[in-house]
């Protein structure tokens, strides 16, 4: 028998038994108890799994370089009051070197068969002059409000036969345009596609999805192919197409305009989303992108960012947050991150007087290396 002293062994000893004879005790007491215990054992090892497909995808990476890009829409930077030319510039002055540009049939088709390229032209040949890479989203849903973009002449809540043709014939137009561009890096077909929660879209036919992705493929085999997923939920996608690598989109701070009326963080950690690039790799062996990471404000209550007074803004987004925002991407060990909100970055620094959020972006991507030339062109991810 020990004494009074007991030796801290043995008490940890006695402690871990008992803890393993509670959950018998439980079960045997009535069938509710079997249930309950049962459901606490499966989330338990639920849980467990997903910590170590996510560990496991993150062990698998870790030999991967980093790349941090941004997305850039010229169409936003202008609603900021913002030169969209400057804004690039100085984008690839701080060290961007990997940009995901949009293609709006809006823009490029304003009126039927007359096409202007004249700014995305310019956007490849920037990227170009700068030795950056360029992923290109092709299709009707693109990235930024209303998600779907189609020219006045078209009416895509009439039935599809009615306007799939010219939705095609247009995203020929840019595949073969851009295809041999020495900038362009990998084509996003589509942006979130399946998503009707947000956006002003009206057709989510997974047959046209098909149509469009076989198209791409037909004119440019060459190139990678990116689609993103439609949600954040636990499970991978199941139905055709199968691209060559899956987007996902993470926000973390935003206003929430349904119940609370008030700024809420998403609890998710790095992990759970390393979890589904784990799950989508081994179901289908395709690695994953983060092609959108929150790195804007979320003014409250439907206002836009020029509506939003500066402290309103810093409640979701400011300096210290934005370190965060890098160092979270980091940590869900996917390593082709793309920044959302690259133009608001530069807003806060020429039109509200306010560098900070510039200032993190240039130290993060001076860190990445691309200002000594270390980036590889041949970019070693996609």
């Amino acid at each position: 028998m020990p004494t009074n002293h007991q030796p801290y062994q043995y008490k940890l000893r006695k402690y871990c038994l008992y803890l393993l004879k509670l959950p018998l005790r439980y079960w045997q007491r009535n069938l509710i108890h079997k249930i309950i215990t049962v459901i606490v054992l499966i989330v338990f090892f639920a849980f467990i799994s997903m910590v170590a497909i996510g560990e496991w995808y993150i062990s698998t990476q870790a030999n991967i370089p980093l790349t941090y890009g941004v997305s850039f829409t010229p169409d936003y930077a202008e609603s900021l009051g913002l030169n969209p030319k400057q804004t690039m510039t100085a984008l690839l002055n701080i060290g961007v070197r990997q940009f995901r540009l949009t293609s709006y049939w809006s823009d490029i088709e304003p009126t039927k068969g007359q096409f202007n390229f004249s700014q995305l032209d310019w956007e490849m040949k920037l990227a170009n002059q700068y030795h950056a890479k360029v992923i290109l989203v092709v299709g009707l849903r693109q990235p930024r409000w209303p998600e779907c973009h189609p020219p006045s002449w078209i009416n895509t809540a009439n039935p599809i036969n009615t306007w799939e043709p010219q939705l095609l014939s247009f995203m020929s137009q840019v595949i073969n345009r851009y295809k041999t561009n020495t900038a362009l890096e990998a084509w996003q077909l589509e942006n979130e596609y399946f998503l009707k929660g947000f956006g002003a879209c009206t057709n989510f036919s997974r047959f046209r999805l098909v149509s469009e992705y076989q198209l791409l493929k037909r004119l440019d085999p060459t190139h990678s192919v990116i689609i993103g997923r439609s949600n954040n939920d636990i499970g991978t996608p199941m139905g055709q197409p199968t691209p060559d690598f899956y987007g996902i989109s993470i926000y973390k701070r935003v206003w929430d305009a349904s119940f609370s009326k008030r700024y809420i963080e998403y609890p998710f950690t790095g992990w759970y989303y390393a979890f589904l690039a784990g799950v989508q790799e081994l179901h289908q062996n395709k690695n994953m992108i983060i092609d959108e990471l929150q790195a804007e404000a979320w003014p409250p209550n439907g206002q836009t960012i020029p509506e939003s007074s500066l402290a309103e803004q810093n409640k979701s987004l400011n300096a210290t947050r934005l370190e965060h925002r890098f160092a979270y991407g980091k940590s869900t060990g996917m390593k082709d991150i793309l920044m959302w909100g690259s133009e608001y970055w530069y807003y806060r620094k020429v039109v509200l007087n306010d560098p900070s959020l510039w200032n993190v972006a240039k130290n993060q991507f001076k860190a990445n290396h691309y200002h000594t030339g270390e980036y590889l062109l041949s970019h070693p991810n996609l």
